[in-house]
């Protein structure tokens, strides 16, 4: 045996003064940050040399921790995506907090997994689970699940109600123990992800009915039941009507009501894609606007977009713990669970989704709303929809620009509009116009086509957006709109 004192190696700091100085400077640059982000571009082009600086080789010698953090404020921070700033709307995303980003720290600090046992973390997710049962006012005893967002949270929801509609046991047979082929419902206007859990599932994207929408892009429950009659008559079973509450084009709402009315008719199961559009009923002059809500079997929503949490927090509701239980709980010998000691505990978290290795993101989401409280969070929601409207009544003021769907939520479409070009011209008027926006720094809208037109798009999940941030968008939009008809009327005179 060697008894020689062998030299071994740590990753905590040899000298924890000079780390924690560092800690100190990292939290002030990123307060700075934050609280001067209106000084900022929304965006910019990365330059080719930074691409090129991160693409070296893997790292073999080590440097200090100063040396790092110097490279990430050259490289890193300036060129994110700046949904941080009050004039981006691009996509749907929350913009996050400073005490959000305290929380993630908190969270990273403690490192615990999320997974099971006995310890205040898992008792914490619990916890917020049970405020978002009472949010949506779910009946006691129903289920949840934090996940990384709405996508995980659309897969959880479709595959409980394929465990609860199938007909038989999927998780012995597989979807090829069915005698009949299972169909899902919903609309055009439907969020992809919706497509990917189907097609993960197993069930093949012809499972998954896509029906039309009306003139205020909601589902059509007219032609709703008309499909499943034709499928019940043509032998195949369906098991899940799927409502948007806020599609991700204009942020449409579905007839929420009368889709849970129909999923009863037909002993279906309800599932309801609220990514962002659910936590308007945290807003008591929204909450009509969702009647039917709380009557669906599972909802999907995201924590990070209209609680404005960072990245990455949604989450999966469920009205029936045992269907949520039984579509995931596997517990192999080393997960036993106990009564005592580390193993024991609340329900193991595991047990109710795909992961068993899970971070703390209840952490950040506990304390916004010890912080906050919902009410200031409904008021925030509600006050994103009133600058929506506000947009709309810019846009609708403006003889250049034209408004392409209603407002139902906090999505505003709109382009740039001039009598003497065409659907196709005009199109690429507004293409290039979005470009040059990003381009420029001023605004970050993201883009879409409606029917056959291009459309700006703003989706308003921004706590630190003002209505001068409004104004300036239009300003920006009717100056570049102009600069580019000019450009294509001096082309075209050539």
């Amino acid at each position: 045996m060697d008894n020689r004192v062998q030299h071994e190696e740590s990753l905590d700091p040899s000298d924890w003064r000079q780390l924690r100085q560092l800690g100190h400077r990292m939290l002030d640059d990123m307060f700075d940050f934050m609280q001067t982000a209106r000084e900022k571009s929304v965006w910019q082009p990365i330059p080719s040399e930074v691409l090129e600086a991160l693409a070296e080789p893997l790292p073999q010698q080590g440097q200090s921790e100063e040396a790092t953090y110097e490279e990430f404020l050259k490289l890193i921070l300036p060129y994110s995506l700046g949904n941080f700033h009050p004039r981006f709307w691009g996509w749907v995303m929350g913009n996050g907090t400073p005490l959000g980003m305290l929380a993630d720290m908190l969270a990273s600090g403690l490192n615990p997994n999320l997974g099971g046992g006995e310890q205040v973390p898992n008792h914490v997710e619990h916890q917020v689970v049970e405020w978002c049962r009472q949010m949506f006012e779910f009946p006691e005893g129903s289920s949840g699940l934090l996940v990384s967002g709405g996508s995980v949270a659309n897969l959880i929801g479709l595959a409980a109600a394929r465990t609860a509609r199938a007909g038989f046991d999927v998780r012995k047979e597989g979807v090829t123990g069915s005698r009949a082929p299972l169909r899902m419902y919903g609309s055009v206007e439907m969020h992809s992800s919706l497509q990917k859990a189907v097609e993960l599932l197993g069930l093949g994207d012809r499972a998954l009915r896509r029906l039309p929408v009306d003139e205020r892009y909601r589902i059509d429950t007219t032609e709703l039941r008309r499909q499943i009659e034709a499928d019940k008559q043509q032998g195949m079973r369906p098991i899940c009507v799927i409502g948007c509450a806020g599609t991700v084009n204009t942020g449409g709402l579905d007839p929420l009501d009368e889709l849970a009315d129909i999923a009863e008719e037909h002993n279906l199961w309800y599932h309801i894609d609220g990514a962002f559009g659910a936590l308007a009923y945290l807003s008591p002059e929204m909450r009509p606007r969702l009647e039917g809500l709380s009557r669906a079997d599972s909802i999907a929503f995201d924590l990070h977009k209209w609680v404005y949490l960072p990245f990455e927090v949604g989450c999966a509701l469920l009205r029936d713990e045992k269907v949520h239980r039984a579509t995931f709980a596997l517990t192999p010998a080393y997960l036993s669970h106990g009564d005592r000691g580390i193993a024991a505990g609340p329900p193991w978290l595991s047990e109710y989704g795909l992961q068993l290795t899970r971070s703390f993101r209840a952490l950040k989401v506990w304390m916004a709303f010890k912080t906050y409280g919902a009410a200031k969070i409904g008021r925030l929601i509600k006050q994103n929809i009133d600058q929506a409207n506000y947009l709309g009544a810019l846009v609708r003021a403006e003889p250049n620009l034209e408004q392409l769907a209603p407002i139902d939520l906090n999505v505003v479409c709109f382009r740039y509009v001039a009598p003497e070009l065409d659907e196709t011209a005009l199109n690429k008027l507004n293409q290039e116009l979005l470009i040059r926006l990003h381009e420029s720094g001023a605004a970050a809208p993201s883009g879409t086509t409606l029917g056959d037109r291009f459309a700006l798009r703003c989706a308003i999940t921004n706590h630190r957006s003002q209505r001068q941030d409004f104004d300036q968008l239009v300003a920006e939009v009717l100056q570049l709109g102009g600069q580019i008809r000019k450009e294509a009327s001096v082309q075209a005179s050539k």
